[in-house]
């Protein structure tokens, strides 16, 4: 099943979305299903299945992750695709900010980083914190209130993809001596 969006959230604004996400249906093989011409994000299995097919045709051709997938099995492969997206199966589902996180920070991917599946704006600012620079938000919400979410906090605590030091390291502050100051060094 092949999936069209007018629209995504990229680069922290809406905008239209030219790549398809190849699904497959119950009964789909990976090696047989059929990759529509265009830009065309497949599943993990169906790149690996038809990669000698699919290489000929990049950087129009982008690769999806489920959650339940290694981000390492595409080691070497990462600076081949325009886009990477990882799925979010539902909400709850936290597997893909490690997936997100270990692109960018393990295998040093570059290129877009979309997620896809369930993802609502609650879960934006987050996602960004680990990589992520686009997102096919739920059909059923508005993709203008799910803008919103990348800018819901002015400053985060912890370290992470977008911020390497967390906020005690940022920020300057006037000690007057180790006496006076309890946390004086940290």
């Amino acid at each position: 099943m092949l999936e069209a969006r007018d629209e995504i959230i990229k680069n922290r604004a809406v905008v239209a979305d030219d790549w398809a996400l190849l699904r497959l249906d119950e009964g789909e093989a990976a090696d047989t299903v059929t990759v529509p011409v265009g830009k065309v994000i497949v599943p993990l299995l169906v790149w690996q299945a038809q990669r000698a097919a699919l290489e000929s045709r990049l950087p129009d051709i982008g690769v999806w992750l489920a959650s339940n997938e290694r981000p390492e099995v595409l080691a070497g492969d990462v600076e081949k695709f325009a886009v990477i997206a990882v799925n979010f199966p539902k909400f709850t589902d936290g597997r893909g900010y490690s997936i997100a996180y270990n692109l960018r920070a393990r295998l040093g991917y570059k290129g877009e980083l979309r997620a896809i599946g369930d993802v609502l704006r609650d879960q934006l600012f987050s996602m960004q914190r680990v990589g992520f620079d686009a997102y096919a938000t739920r059909p059923d919400r508005s993709i203008h209130e799910a803008l919103k979410g990348l800018s819901v906090f002015s400053e985060t605590y912890q370290a992470s993809w977008d911020e390497k030091a967390p906020l005690f390291r940022r920020h300057k502050r006037d000690v007057q001596s180790p006496d006076t100051d309890i946390g004086f060094g940290i």
